[in-house]
C-alpha cells in the first residue's frame, strides 16, 4: 500500500496518454516467416487486410530461427490497430524461417519454433551472430540466429536472452558462435541522466522525464527523482535512457529471480 501511494505521488505531474485498445490478436502456436521479412500475419492470428503483410522484422535464412523482441512486436501491432495482451509475459518470440528449395540446396534443415533454451534434437545447432558487430555495440534480437554450420565453444550461449542487450567486448564476426566471454552488460543509464520513466496498466500509459540517481544496466533497479515533485522512487531499467515502474517493473524483477533463471527474461515457448 505504501509503495502504491509513493508511486501515485511520483506520477502525479505526469501527462497521461490513453492507449486505446485495438483489435485483439493471439500469438500463433508456430510462427513461421515466408521470405526475407517477418510480418504481423506471420506472428499473430486475427490480423486482417494490409496489416497481414506489415513488416515487423528481418527473417533469418531458411531453416533457421529469427529472435524478435516481444515488446517491440507488441508496439508494432498497436501502431497497426491490434492488441496483443502478452499475459504470459514473453520477452522473446522465436520465428522459424520457412525452409524451401534454397534451404534444401544449402543443406539447412527446418527448425520448429520453440523456446530459445537448449532442447533435445537441437544439440547440433549453435547460436551465432547474424552480422559483424563492432566492439561496444549492443546485441539485439535480430543479431542472433541458430546455425548448424557452427560449433558452440565451452562457454557458448545457449539462450538468446543471455546475449540480447549485452555489449561486445571486441569485434564479433558474422557466423561466429556466441560465447559468454564475448559479451558484457553495458551501463545504458548514467547517474544524473534525464531518462523517460513509463507506467503502464490496463490501457493507461503515463510517461515523465526523471533524473537517474545511479548507473544502471538493462534489468537493474535504480532510484529516480521526479524533478517537479522531488519524489524518489525505484524504477527498473529497460534500455538506454528508459525505465519502467509499476506492474511491468514488478514482472521484470519476478522473471529475473525465477529459480534457475539466472537473471534471464522469459522467452516464448512455441510448439
Amino acid at each position: 500500500m505504501i509503495r502504491s501511494l509513493a508511486l501515485l505521488c511520483f506520477l502525479a505531474v505526469a501527462v497521461p496518454t490513453l492507449a486505446l485498445a485495438g483489435t485483439a490478436v493471439t500469438l500463433r502456436s508456430q510462427p513461421v516467416s515466408h521470405g526475407d521479412s517477418v510480418t504481423l500475419g506471420d506472428v499473430f492470428d486475427g490480423v486482417q487486410g494490409a496489416a497481414t503483410v506489415a513488416v515487423i522484422g528481418h527473417a533469418a535464412q531458411p531453416g533457421l530461427d529469427t529472435v524478435l523482441d516481444a515488446e517491440a512486436v507488441q508496439q508494432a501491432a498497436r501502431r497497426l490497430g491490434y492488441d496483443w495482451a502478452n499475459e504470459t509475459g514473453y520477452h522473446r518470440i522465436i520465428v522459424n524461417a520457412l525452409a524451401g528449395e534454397a534451404a534444401s540446396s544449402s543443406g539447412a534443415r527446418p527448425v520448429r519454433a520453440k523456446a530459445a533454451a537448449p532442447r533435445r534434437g537441437r544439440a547440433a545447432q549453435a547460436l551465432t551472430y547474424a552480422r559483424n558487430i563492432m566492439a561496444g555495440e549492443m546485441v539485439s534480437a535480430d543479431d542472433l540466429v541458430w546455425s548448424s554450420d557452427a560449433v558452440a565453444p565451452a562457454d557458448g550461449v545457449s539462450d538468446p536472452d543471455a546475449a540480447i542487450g549485452k555489449a561486445a567486448r571486441h569485434a564479433l564476426r558474422a557466423g561466429a558462435p556466441a560465447a559468454v566471454h564475448d559479451l558484457v552488460w553495458p551501463k545504458v543509464i548514467k547517474r544524473d541522466d534525464v531518462i523517460s520513466v513509463v507506467f503502464e496498466d490496463e490501457g493507461i500509459s503515463l510517461t515523465l522525464q526523471a533524473k537517474a540517481m545511479a548507473d544502471a544496466s538493462v534489468g537493474d533497479t535504480l532510484d529516480v527523482t521526479n524533478p517537479q515533485s522531488k519524489k524518489v522512487i525505484e524504477a527498473t531499467c529497460t534500455g538506454p535512457g528508459q525505465a519502467v515502474v509499476g506492474p511491468r517493473a514488478e514482472a521484470i524483477r519476478a522473471a529475473s529471480y525465477q529459480p534457475g533463471g539466472q537473471g534471464r527474461l522469459l522467452t516464448a515457448s512455441l510448439h
